[in-house]
């Protein structure tokens, strides 16, 4: 079904929009098709929140659609990479989603626009609620200090099977999940479960608890635990460490993924409606065919597939399964470089070769190490603004990247980096894989001389384009600090140009996104 105008029979209200673009195009508004009979706005709200602020929405129920504003571009991006592979479900029907020619809802004018716009309005209300309950049990805009990064998770009535991979899939909805441990205490299923932010932790820890996750059974008791961190030394069906593909399975077995037997593939998990902070990471680690958790809505527990031999299962992703070659396009011809997507990619793996297509230089070929890297990869980067562009980011049907003959035409466009010095996981054990986040406003520095100040540090970011809206040296640590900059575009360009610069006495600048805003 194409895009339609967002109006009802009246030809007048076509005018409610504003058009730019194709079907296809990005849009800050996104068209909702085949929506069941009785569905609430409430419900197709529920649908965006977890990518960001829902600005607007326009119901037509006659022809069982509705036209859904986000707050930014980025956050419908977000919203359509975690639906694309994964179709939704409202009421235990798909319904599907696909970009809006228009750039912007306008409804002021329109009839029967007051039960969207309370919804709106509740949905603002709960969520500005969430933010005061946050500031009265934080300081200075930290957590508790028993309120930490770690949850305590107790599944009681457990009539149905329960997971890692269960626990995983819904607890990513608020947060990168780091780390799962799960055991048997007291003849009851518990885990705990580390986050990368404790802010994560938190909303995490306010929505779930008490929740069931399949009808009538499996109740969640989520509270925060006394430990700081977790220590996962093996990749199996009983821990997980979802930065460190490298860790051995613990028994001298490959680590397989196991099966969810189907007759559990139909049960109904109900899950609470997400109005937490903006920001949301896809979720990562299940195999193709896992069906999304869509907040405020039932939906089905995914159905995990083992891995092949030796492998960890990593998210359903066109091209070529396994591959480790990514296809990254829409990229800004005038400003890419491959020096600039090593840099960038190998924030999350070690990039092997780039290719920048001589004749279609908007696209690019990026051979990472391997397929879990790749993995990573697509998971932070896709729908990533860079150069005034949205990236896009997806796996290859090329196996490797080949390099040109001496001499041939667009050979500086191709570059071999295998041997490079500035990989960040070639040792086993690094500490990079304990710190790889999601692209945000503030980064990270390291190797920092002691001859370098902060005005110096503030000035040489200001040449390379950006904002510097924050800068602060990390206490324990002179070599290290954090500069927040004006928005995670700048961020991105700033990690390009800066990582490895050179601050004399022996010390080049290394960048790397920090684990939260400053």
């Amino acid at each position: 079904m194409s895009d339609t105008t967002p109006a009802t029979d009246n030809e007048d209200k076509k005018k409610t929009c504003k058009r730019d673009g194709s079907p296809h195009s990005p849009s800050r508004v996104l068209h909702v098709r085949q929506i069941p009979n009785g569905v609430t706005e409430e419900e197709v709200i529920s649908l965006g929140l977890p990518f960001g602020k829902v600005t607007n929405l326009l119901m037509l129920k006659g022809r069982s659609q509705a036209f859904l504003e986000m707050a930014s571009e980025e956050a419908a991006v977000s919203m359509m990479n975690y639906y694309t592979p994964t179709t939704p479900h409202l009421r235990h029907q798909p319904v599907y989603i696909q970009y809006s020619h228009h750039r912007e809802l306008k409804t002021d004018d329109l009839p029967n626009q007051a039960r969207a716009q309370a919804a709106l309005q509740a949905v603002d209300a709960e969520q500005s609620a969430n933010q005061v309950t946050e500031s009265a049990i934080s300081a200075d805009g930290g957590v508790h200090p028993d309120q930490g990064s770690v949850l305590r998770v107790i599944v009681e009535n457990l009539f149905c099977p329960v997971t890692l991979e269960t626990l995983h899939q819904i607890f990513s909805r608020f947060g990168f999940v780091v780390k799962i441990i799960t055991f048997t205490k007291n003849n009851q299923f518990q885990a705990l479960l580390q986050y990368a932010d404790p802010g994560n932790a938190f909303h995490a820890k306010m929505a779930l608890d008490g929740q069931n996750i399949y009808s009538t059974c499996c109740t969640l008791r989520v509270d925060f635990s006394r430990l700081t961190s977790l220590k996962v030394k093996y990749n199996n069906d009983k821990s997980r460490d979802f930065t460190r593909f490298d860790l051995p399975s613990g028994n001298g077995q490959p680590f397989l993924e196991p099966s969810m037997p189907p007759a559990y593939g139909t049960q109904n998990i109900i899950f609470p409606s997400y109005s937490g902070s903006v920001g949301f990471v896809p979720a990562v680690g299940f195999a193709q065919g896992a069906v999304p958790v869509v907040p405020g809505a039932l939906g089905s527990p995914a159905v995990i597939t083992p891995a092949p031999s030796g492998h960890m299962t990593v998210p359903a992703a066109t091209g070529v399964p396994g591959n480790s070659v990514l296809l990254v396009s829409n990229l800004n011809p005038e400003a890419i470089t491959p020096d600039g997507l090593f840099i960038l990619f190998g924030v999350y793996g070690d990039v092997h070769r780039v290719k920048i297509m001589f004749k279609k230089k908007e696209n690019a070929l990026v051979q990472m190490a391997d397929a879990n890297q790749a993995q990573l990869a697509i998971n932070y980067l896709n729908g990533q603004r860079l150069y005034g562009r949205i990236l896009r980011a997806t796996f290859s049907k090329h196996r490797t990247v080949q390099l040109p003959c001496e001499g041939q035409e667009g050979q500086e466009l191709t570059k071999d980096y295998s041997n490079s010095p500035l990989h960040r996981f070639k040792k086993p054990g690094s500490k990079s894989y304990q710190n790889i986040f999601p692209p945000c406003d503030t980064l990270h520095l390291a190797n920092i001389p002691p001859s370098v100040t902060v005005d110096y540090l503030k000035n040489l970011f200001a040449s390379a384009g950006s904002t510097v809206k924050a800068f602060r040296f990390l206490p324990k640590d002179s070599k290290m600090a954090l500069i927040r900059l004006a928005c995670v575009e700048e961020a991105l360009h700033a990690l390009i140009e800066l990582h490895n610069y050179d601050l004399g006495d022996n010390h080049h600048l290394r960048v790397s996104f920090s684990r939260c805003s400053m």
